[in-house]
């Protein structure tokens, strides 16, 4: 056989298309290196979202088509995960590289639920995860990570250290007041409290920061696309007509502020009986798909509405951590893989500019 070459291994790897980039790992750049030694190969792919579940499958593709050419190969799997763009004139987090936004037109639809489980899904697929709860008014975060009678540590430069909740940094002003007080705030207030919790926290080396927003299109919602530096947005929404027509104004919302949509997740999409199993569509079938066909964005997945789902966090323990083998839990982490994938499909960053001294 002749000499093998790069160009040759090359298209055959074309062939391969990494199912959540939905682009082959050739002309996405994926393929690091190919070492070629006699008639054995050896790849390094490296992905820029987490997906530690994917790696295997995707190894696993790439030693089988070189495998039909008489090929022996192996391959390493990294990941890098990059800094994305955000709202031009908006002053960066040194620690944070990507803020993803979860929002829904109106409450009840499970948001918060939906950014607990998606955050915790992404640091299981490998990534370095922080979650922002954004919900002044309604702050359920620290209830639903297990850690609602806990108040952060302050440094003596009056910064906040995060709190860790299985695993993953937090913040929230449930932290801050007590769980049953109610935050009789205006506007200005809100928007001060949540910079505030934002860049008075010592955050540390955060891939991503999941937000959780409250439900709406107000104050807290218009201090994020004005002053917090946004990678993208999550809409959550339930099939029945009310919601969609609330999530489709939280889209236009983020289209208006040029924060991109990198996809809709339609919750409480069928109730599953937990005496029989049964499954029904009670709140409509196909309303989410619809409005990500419609708006011209990504369908992320649909979630059941089991009574799993709500207990899990009402004891502090989400569904991604409680049952990590589960078929809900393999939902999240297909969400959280999709969502970091699309992200990487914009533009990266721009790095700073070094400051330049004259002496």
């Amino acid at each position: 056989m002749a000499d093998l070459t790069q160009d040759q291994i090359e298209k055959i790897l074309s062939s391969i298309v990494d199912i959540y980039t939905e682009q082959d790992i050739v002309s996405s750049n994926a393929i690091d290196g190919i070492e070629i030694d006699n008639n054995k190969v050896h790849i390094n792919v490296v992905l820029n979202y987490p997906a530690q579940s994917y790696q295997q499958k995707l190894t696993d593709e790439i030693t089988t088509a070189l495998s039909t050419a008489n090929i022996s190969a192996t391959v390493n799997i990294e990941t890098k995960i990059a800094k994305y763009s955000t709202q031009k004139g908006v002053e960066v987090l040194p620690e944070v590289k990507n803020i993803i936004a979860v929002a829904s037109g109106k409450g009840g639809v499970g948001k918060s639920t939906t950014a607990v489980n998606l955050a915790l899904a992404l640091q299981t697929e490998g990534a370095k995860v922080a979650l922002l709860d954004a919900d002044i008014y309604g702050p359920s975060q620290p209830r639903m990570l297990g850690l609602a009678n806990l108040k952060p540590e302050q440094t003596r430069e009056g910064k906040l250290l995060p709190i860790l909740g299985h695993g993953m940094q937090s913040m929230s002003i449930g932290y801050l007041v007590d769980e049953e007080s109610p935050m009789i705030w205006r506007g200005p207030m809100v928007m001060q409290a949540l910079e505030q919790m934002l860049r008075d926290t010592l955050w540390r080396g955060v891939d991503y920061m999941i937000i959780d927003l409250p439900p709406g299109t107000g104050d807290t919602q218009l201090t994020l696309s004005q002053k917090i530096p946004v990678s993208g947005a999550v809409i959550i929404t339930t099939p029945q007509d009310i919601a969609l027509l609330d999530a489709k104004k939280g889209l236009k919302m983020f289209e208006k502020v040029n924060i991109p949509i990198l996809g809709i997740v339609e919750n409480m999409s069928t109730h599953i009986c937990s005496k029989c199993g049964h499954e029904e569509a009670i709140f409509g079938t196909g309303g989410g798909k619809a409005m990500a066909k419609e708006a011209n964005v990504n369908f992320l997945g649909a979630l059941p509405l089991e009574i799993d789902i709500r207990t899990d966090v009402d004891e502090g323990t989400p569904t991604v951590v409680k049952t990590p083998d589960g078929r809900v839990a393999e939902i999240y982490k297909e969400i959280a893989k999709k969502v970091s994938a699309k992200l990487t499909q914009q533009d990266k960053a721009l790095k700073a500019f070094p400051s330049i001294t004259i002496e």
